[in-house]
């Protein structure tokens, strides 16, 4: 009996020794994927020509994600400007000097589940992973 718990204790540690490494690098991926994407739209957003993330560039973000392996459904995206005004309509953009904040939230997925196996909880289902950039506007009408 002793020996049965002795294999089944240390298949438990070696499964999550070798599987740890994998699923973390898997979440600094997805982290890095969407803290890229984050960038990149702020980057056009807040050029001298748009002043904006509208709905069109947020829905070229989703597939572009997808791409990566991530659920479109699932992202959350969130734009705002630091001065209150609404940095997603195309018809007023935000102006020199106005600051664009975006976010994108994106759910864990049950990454972390094979934690269970040495004692360590996962996180719950409502947590997000999350990428925030802000960028000065650079629009002149």
């Amino acid at each position: 009996m002793r020996s049965v718990l002795v294999f089944v204790l240390f298949a438990a540690i070696l499964c999550w020794l070798m599987f740890a490494p994998v699923y973390k690098h898997v979440f600094i991926v997805r982290q890095a994927v969407l803290q890229q994407e984050v960038d990149y739209l702020l980057e056009v957003g807040a050029n001298g020509t748009h002043g904006y993330v509208d709905a069109a560039m947020i829905a070229a973000s989703r597939n572009r994600l997808a791409a990566y392996g991530l659920d479109p459904a699932k992202l959350i995206y969130e734009v705002a400007s630091t001065s209150g005004e609404d940095a997603t309509n195309p018809q007023a953009p935000v102006r020199r000097g106005t600051g664009i904040v975006l976010t994108i939230r994106y759910p864990y997925e049950r990454l972390f589940e094979i934690d269970r196996l040495v004692g360590i909880s996962p996180p719950d289902e409502q947590a997000l992973i999350s990428a925030t950039g802000m960028k000065m506007s650079e629009y002149v009408p």
